[in-house]
C-alpha cells in the first residue's frame, strides 16, 4: 500500500499548494467568488463537470449500478440532463445578470429585498450538501488506513476547508481542473475497463448474474426515475453551487458550450458509473451495502498504484462537490442573509467560509443519514425556489408577491409531506412543485404587475449593461 499512500499523498498536498497559489489571485471580492468572471473553455466544462460529479454520482453512481444494473445510471444521468438545460436555455442571460446569488436575481427582476427568504432556503441546501460531500471522506480513509468515520471526515473536510478559505473560487477552480483530469483517468480509463474485463464483458456478466433485469433501463422503478428526474434536473437549473459556476465564464457563449460539453460528459460518467456497478455485481454478489461496492472493487481488482489513483479520483469526486458548495453556502450567507458592507470584503468572505466550513464538518461528523438529509435540502430547494426563479426569467407578468407566495407555499407543502408522510415521499416534490405554481400565477394575477422601472433595469442587466459596482450596490 506504499504507493498508494504517496499517490493520495501527492494529491492532497497539491490541493493545499494550489490553495495557497489561489489566495495571490483572490484580491478582491469578485476574484474570490466569481474567479473574475473569466474562465474560458476548457477551465469552465471542467469545473463545471467537476462540481456537479461528487461523492454520489462516483460512489452513489456505483452502487445504483450494483443494485439495479444499468438503470443505476439514472441519477447521474438526470444530473447531466439538468447540466444541458441550465447551458442551453438560461446559461447566456445568467453571466450577462453580473450578480453572486440567486437571491440577487430574484431582488432584481422583482424588486424589493426577497432575499432573507431564498437566502436561507438556499444556504440549509448549499450547508447539506457541503455536509453530505463531507462524510463520504471517510469512505475512503476507511479504505486507506482503517480510520473511523469522525476521523477520516475531519482530516478531508479540513483540507477542503483550507484550500478554498485560502484562495476562494481561484483556488477550488484550479484544484476542480486537477480532480476533473484525475477523477476521468482513474474512473473512466481504468476502473471501468478493469472491471469489466475481470467481469468477462458483457457476456461474462450475463452469464454470471442470470438476472435479464439488470441489463433493463427501468429496472429501478418509473417513479424513482421520474423522481431523480424531477429533483436533480430541475435542483441543478436552480442551485447556488451550479449558478455560481456560470457566474465565472468569461463570456455567454463559454457559459453556454462549456456547460453543454460539461453535460454530455455526465452522461458518459453516469453509464460509465452504472456498467461498474455491474461489472461489481457480477464478481462479488454479496455485498451487503450497495454503497461498499465502490471500495470492494477498487480493493480487489486494481494493482497497488493504480489503486491509489482511483482513490485519489473517488476523492477528487467528494472535494469538488464539497468545496463547490461550501464557496456557495459562504457567499449567500454573507450577500444575502448577512447583507452588511465593510471595507474587507475578502477578509470577510474568508471568515464566512472558514466559519461555515467548521460547521459543516460538525454536522457530518455528528450525522448519519446523508440520503435523508439530502433529500430534505433538495425538496425545500425545488419545491420552494423553481417556479419563482424559472418564472423571473420567462415569464414579465411574475410579481414579487407572486414569488414571494410561491416560495412560502411550495417550501411548506414540501415539509409538510416529508413530516407526515415520509421523508422519501415521491409527493413531496409533486404537490409542492404545484402548489407553487398555481400560487405563482395566481397571486401574480391577482397583485399588480412589477414597476416598469424595476423591469427596465432587469432587461438591462439581461443585455449584459449591468458592472460588479453595481452589484455590489445591491448588498449595500
Amino acid at each position: 500500500m506504499a504507493l498508494d499512500y504517496a499517490v493520495i499523498a501527492a494529491y492532497v498536498l497539491g490541493m493545499i499548494g494550489m490553495g495557497w497559489w489561489g489566495m495571490r489571485r483572490a484580491t478582491s471580492k469578485s476574484e474570490y467568488l466569481v474567479a473574475g468572471r473569466r474562465l474560458g473553455f476548457t477551465m469552465y466544462s471542467g469545473t463545471m463537470s467537476a462540481v456537479v460529479l461528487g461523492g454520489a454520482s462516483t460512489i452513489g453512481g456505483v452502487g445504483l449500478g450494483y443494485k439495479f444494473g444499468i438503470s443505476g445510471a439514472w441519477m447521474v444521468f438526470a444530473i447531466g440532463l439538468g447540466i444541458l438545460l441550465l447551458s442551453a436555455l438560461f446559461a447566456r442571460r445568467i453571466v450577462k445578470l453580473k450578480v453572486y446569488t440567486v437571491s440577487q436575481m430574484l431582488d432584481l427582476r422583482y424588486g424589493g429585498n426577497s432575499s432573507m427568504i431564498s437566502g436561507l432556503v438556499m444556504a440549509a441546501y448549499t450547508l447539506m450538501l457541503t455536509v453530505t460531500s463531507t462524510i463520504a471522506y471517510s469512505t475512503i480513509f476507511n479504505v486507506l488506513f482503517g480510520l473511523p468515520k469522525s476521523v477520516g471526515v475531519i482530516i478531508g473536510g479540513s483540507i477542503v476547508v483550507l484550500y478554498s478559505v485560502l484562495g476562494g473560487m481561484w483556488s477550488i477552480t484550479l484544484t476542480d481542473i486537477v480532480q476533473f483530469v484525475v477523477k476521468t483517468i482513474g474512473i473512466l480509463f481504468l476502473l471501468l475497463p478493469i472491471s469489466l474485463i475481470s467481469a468477462g464483458g458483457f457476456d461474462g456478466i450475463q452469464e454470471r448474474l442470470n438476472d435479464p433485469a439488470m441489463f433493463e433501463v427501468g429496472n429501478i422503478g418509473t417513479g424513482t426515475i421520474i423522481t431523480y428526474l424531477l429533483i436533480y434536473v430541475f435542483g441543478l437549473l436552480i442551485g447556488q453551487d451550479i449558478w455560481q459556476r456560470v457566474f465565472t465564464a468569461k463570456s455567454p457563449k463559454v457559459a453556454t458550450w462549456g456547460g453543454i460539453t460539461s453535460g454530455l460528459y455526465c452522461l458518459v460518467y453516469a453509464v460509465a458509473g452504472a456498467l461498474i456497478g455491474l461489472a461489481g455485481k457480477a464478481l462479488y454478489p454479496d455485498i451487503a451495502n450497495k454503497d461498499e461496492a465502490f471500495a470492494t472493487i477498487v480493493e480487489n481488482l486494481l494493482p497497488t498504484g493504480v489503486r491509489g489513483l482511483v482513490l485519489a479520483a473517488a476523492l477528487a469526486a467528494m472535494m469538488s462537490t464539497s468545496s463547490g458548495a461550501l464557496i456557495a453556502c459562504a457567499t449567500v450567507a454573507s450577500n444575502d442573509i448577512w447583507r452588511r458592507k465593510t471595507d474587507s470584503d475578502v477578509h470577510n468572505n474568508r471568515m464566512f467560509t472558514l466559519v461555515i466550513g467548521v460547521v459543516a464538518i460538525a454536522i457530518a461528523v455528528a450525522l448519519n443519514d446523508v440520503v435523508a438529509a439530502l433529500t430534505v435540502a433538495y425538496n425545500i430547494l425545488v419545491g420552494g425556489l423553481l417556479v419563482a426563479i424559472i418564472g423571473g426569467l420567462v415569464w414579465k407578468r411574475g410579481t414579487r408577491l407572486g414569488a414571494m407566495a410561491s416560495m412560502a407555499i411550495g417550501s411548506l407543502t414540501a415539509i409538510g409531506f416529508m413530516v407526515f408522510v415520509d421523508v422519501y415521499a415521491n409527493e413531496a416534490i409533486y404537490y409542492s412543485l404545484g402548489a407553487s405554481f398555481v400560487t405563482y400565477i395566481v397571486v401574480s394575477l391577482a397583485t399588480p404587475a412589477t414597476d416598469a422601472a424595476v423591469l427596465a433595469n432587469w432587461d438591462r442587466r439581461v443585455a449584459g449593461e449591468g458592472t460588479d459596482e453595481e452589484t455590489e450596490l445591491v448588498n449595500a
